[in-house]
Formats: structure tokens, C-alpha cells, sequence
């Protein structure tokens, strides 16, 4: 699918952007439910997101060092157990931190991601299948099937 790194993370990248806006909402803005949106704020689509894009960052520094990655395959054991519920437990643990922590996140760990796949070697992801696989999972591929609730998010705002 992907030639070298750089496609994947030029695609990821502009994948992304759209998500950026959430953080010119207010903190009214981000604690407001989205009405269509799962029940959620823009700080639940912000928490699903980049806790997420955490977990795939986790995964690449693993494949940073060496072939394999011991956090995917706790992370798929856990969703192939429990799936959506991880995704409630996100949510509840987000709703805990200060909007800035989110803010912080928001800004910084999409970057991080990026800045550690860099460094991973590209038989280690990019020409190997269920790495590959993982990585669109939990970025372009995801940011895609939530682009409906970021806007509805921003439309909500005003």
C-alpha cells in the first residue's frame, strides 16, 4: 500500500489537521455534548483519539529498539477480551484530567507518534503487514471513521 514512511506519514499527517480545530473550542465548548456524536463531548472525541495515537506511540518506540512489540500484543489480546469498554475506560479516565492535560495531549502526541516512526525502521511497519495494519487502525483509518463527529463537534460550537 504504502512505497516508504514518508507516504504513510504525509497521508497521516493530513489526516489529522482537521482534528487540530478542537482545540480552538472553549473549555464550555470541549464539556458540551455533541449532539449525534455517541453521547460525546469534543473531549470524549479527543480522548478516543489521542489515547489511541498514545497506545500506537507506545508500539513504536517497542519497534524503535527491536523487531517485535510486546504493547500490541497486550493491546490486541485486551480488545479481542473486552473491546468497546476500553473505549468507555478511556473516556472515564480523560473526563478525569484538567482541560489543559488535554490540551496538552492534543497538541503534543500526534507529533510524538509521527517523530518516533520516523525511526522505525520500515520492515519493521510499513512492509510488515499486521504492523502496517495496526498503524492505519489507530490513525488514518481511525481518524477517517470519526470525521462525521468532528464536525458535528465544531458545528456545535458555533
Amino acid at each position: 500500500m504504502y512505497l516508504n514512511a514518508l507516504e504513510f506519514l504525509e497521508e497521516e499527517r493530513d489526516g489529522w489537521r482537521p482534528f487540530e480545530a478542537l482545540d480552538g473550542l472553549t473549555d464550555a465548548q470541549l464539556d458540551a455534548e455533541i449532539e449525534g456524536a455517541h453521547g460525546w463531548t469534543a473531549r470524549d472525541l479527543i480522548s478516543h483519539m489521542v489515547a489511541w495515537q498514545e497506545s500506537a506511540t507506545d508500539v513504536a518506540k517497542e519497534l524503535a529498539v527491536g523487531p517485535e512489540s510486546p504493547t500490541k500484543a497486550r493491546l490486541d489480546a485486551e480488545w479481542a477480551a473486552r473491546g468497546d469498554v476500553i473505549n468507555d475506560e478511556i473516556n472515564a479516565a480523560w473526563r478525569a484530567f484538567p482541560i489543559d492535560e488535554v490540551r496538552r495531549r492534543l497538541r503534543t502526541v500526534p507529533g510524538e507518534l509521527r517523530g518516533y516512526l520516523t525511526v522505525v525502521p520500515e520492515a519493521r511497519w510499513i512492509k510488515h503487514a499486521d504492523y502496517l495494519r495496526f498503524f492505519l487502525d489507530e490513525t488514518i483509518e481511525h481518524y477517517a471513521d470519526h470525521i462525521a463527529d468532528l464536525e458535528a463537534a465544531l458545528g456545535s460550537s458555533g
